[in-house]
């Protein structure tokens, strides 16, 4: 994994949200299904998932670093292209 300098790769899971998570609002993110992002944030773990639960109200949420890219398959279109371009900065 080759991401921007000092930024790290969060999972972000979250169902029963009172707003719905808006990828645009948070700079490097990106909806692979339903309740299920890809962050990419110079932020800290606990700052992410703070941005997340306020932003949204979800009642279950998690945020977990990712220590290299995912595999994944049959997840929103664009997605994969997005971690790829992701690799080249």
């Amino acid at each position: 994994m080759s991401h921007t300098s000092g930024c790290q790769l969060y999972l972000v899971y979250l169902r029963d949200a009172e707003t719905a998570l808006d990828p645009s609002e948070f700079d490097g993110m990106r909806q692979l299904d339903a309740g299920l992002f890809l962050i990419q944030s110079d932020e800290s773990r606990s700052r992410v998932y703070h941005a997340v639960k306020h932003a949204t109200g979800a009642e279950k949420l998690l945020v977990a670093p990712l220590a290299d890219d995912p595999k994944f398959k049959g997840m929103e279109a664009g997605a994969l292209k997005w971690l790829r371009q992701l690799d080249q900065t």
